[in-house]
């Protein structure tokens, strides 16, 4: 069964506004998945429309096989959600607000120590279990919100963008609490994004929004070699041409080939020549030792790899580096959290 399962969805606001532009795809059980784009891309139209918060305009949303429009409540029993704004109180303790959540979730009394106990440890919160969240570090502020979300022990957790506004240390420390989770527990995530590596550490699939739209789904490193092999980058040396060809060592150089299954030379600028192979990290030994054999010594190679913002880049049409998103999204997590002290 599929843990979500989204069909033909589309949400439009008044007249013109189309969030959501007939979508569809679906989250396997246990898969981390991700939604990638830029802010208005639809993501957070989308997971609004999975946790019941808002109704689609047409389409069909699932979870775990029950319909989000006529089980509302058994759905929501199912989810955990973390959304992008703060949604912990800064006035209560950091147990006030486990509490206050697992009321909201109809958790009985006996079961609700054992509970906020286990997610306040799980996520290393603990210690500071009595302490106003006010007084809390950013990333401590997120952890806190997925321990809220454990609460009712979710079937699928959803994390709005979850390391918004994290400085890169706290970053990563949440990709492990998310990795962890999934692992240990086989909860199912579902994350939404914009930060590319955040996509390509967590996510199994990825689906890459743009303008309500989706534009391609896939495994990022299949998505990535559809954009195109690797990139070997070799500058050879033109002293180093053979005594019978140093008077025209630049034609010598122009004049080079490699087997194909090392590769093809795509460009060349004097001595340096890139190349396109499918493997680079294999074909970097394999290519010095050919240039080598020659009469070439290689001074120096490079190895590029296609990102995912080449990805985003051929399927949306244009680069999530360029517009923009990331300083913005940074600064409206940074605001909500100083505003909430």
């Amino acid at each position: 069964m599929n843990a979500i399962e989204v069909s033909e969805l589309s949400k439009t606001y008044g007249q013109e506004i189309k969030a959501v532009d007939n979508i569809s795809f679906t989250v396997d059980e246990g898969e981390v998945f991700g939604l990638l784009g830029p802010n208005g891309a639809g993501k957070t139209t989308t997971i609004k429309i999975i946790t019941t918060l808002i109704k689609p305009s047409s389409g069909l949303v699932s979870v775990f096989g029950l319909d989000v429009l006529r089980y509302p409540q058994e759905v929501r029993q199912c989810l955990g959600y973390v959304p992008q704004a703060v949604s912990v109180d800064g006035d209560l303790s950091a147990y006030e607000n486990l509490l206050i959540f697992s009321k909201l979730f109809y958790v009985g009394k006996r079961e609700r120590d054992e509970r906020i106990k286990f997610a306040l440890d799980y996520m290393d919160l603990s210690q500071r279990a009595d302490d106003l969240v006010k007084h809390f570090s950013g990333g401590m502020m997120r952890r806190l919100e997925i321990a809220q979300a454990l609460v009712n022990r979710p079937r699928v957790l959803i994390l709005d963008e979850p390391s918004i506004g994290l400085d890169p240390g706290s970053k990563k420390q949440m990709w492990k609490y998310i990795q962890k989770l999934n692992e240990e527990f086989k909860v199912t995530v579902l994350i939404t994004t914009h930060d590319m590596m955040e996509a390509d550490e967590l996510c199994e699939r990825i689906a890459i929004m743009e303008s309500g739209k989706i534009s391609v789904i896939g495994n990022p490193r299949d998505l990535k070699r559809s954009v195109g092999g690797e990139i070997l980058t070799v500058k050879l040396s033109t002293n180093s041409v053979p005594s019978s060809l140093s008077a025209r060592p630049t034609a010598v150089l122009g004049s080079l080939s490699i087997p194909p299954e090392l590769g093809s030379i795509v460009s060349q600028e004097e001595d340096t020549l890139k190349i396109v192979t499918e493997n680079g990290e294999r074909a970097i030994p394999r290519i010095m030792d050919y240039f080598e054999r020659l009469g070439y010594a290689v001074e120096s190679v490079s190895l590029n790899r296609p990102t995912l913002d080449d990805v985003f880049m051929k399927y949306g049409k244009t680069s999530l580096e360029r517009v923009g998103v990331y300083g913005e999204a940074r600064t409206q997590r940074r605001a909500i959290v100083r505003h909430s002290r």
